[in-house]
């Protein structure tokens, strides 16, 4: 099942996609970038794993979506491995890479969007992620994407499953 987080802010997704292409970063099954592909919108699916891509395209010719799947390794090297890439709008969900952050930023074009939620530090009562690295500081994701326009902003308990976290919708400003 797809995040709410995307049924809450699909008008501004499609508006978004008017500009390119949405990223669905570290996409793992897709969920959340098939969803917006079943909608008609066009997701760059990005993830390190090819038998987690595989099964995206997989699903995508099925139902003749569009798509594409992209194959990267986000935490490799020191350089950046969005810097060929410029999208309308990035989903990231259930993952962390602050040192990704500035070139995350960077991908997105003008007007764009980002749709975040990833675990806070008071996650650990109910499970993994235990690494401090994985886990958002009380305020970190509004400071990540200060000067951005808040579209929605929330951090705290979520039911079912149990869970700590912080969400951030956000349009980079125009240049």
């Amino acid at each position: 099942m797809h995040s709410p987080l995307l049924n809450e802010h699909l008008g501004a997704l499609i508006e978004a996609s008017a500009l390119g292409p949405i990223v669905d970063l570290a996409c793992g099954s897709g969920r959340n970038g098939l969803f917006l592909a079943r909608m008609g919108l066009p997701v760059v699916f990005a993830d390190h794993s090819q038998e987690a891509l595989d099964s995206v395209a997989h699903q995508l010719h099925a139902e003749g979506l569009p798509g594409e799947t992209w194959q990267v390794d986000l935490e490799a090297g020191t350089g950046d491995p969005l810097a060929a890439r410029r999208f309308s709008a990035a989903l990231v969900f259930r993952y962390l890479h602050r040192p990704l952050m500035p070139h995350l930023r960077a991908s997105i074009l003008p007007g764009g969007l980002v749709v975040y939620e990833t675990f806070t530090q008071r996650n650990t009562r109910y499970g993994r992620p235990h690494n401090p690295d994985f886990l958002l500081q009380p305020g970190e994701l509004a400071e990540l994407f200060a000067g951005w326009t808040t579209l929605h902003f929330f951090e705290g308990f979520l039911p079912d499953p149990d869970r700590e976290v912080a969400q951030l919708v956000g349009r980079k400003p125009f240049e």
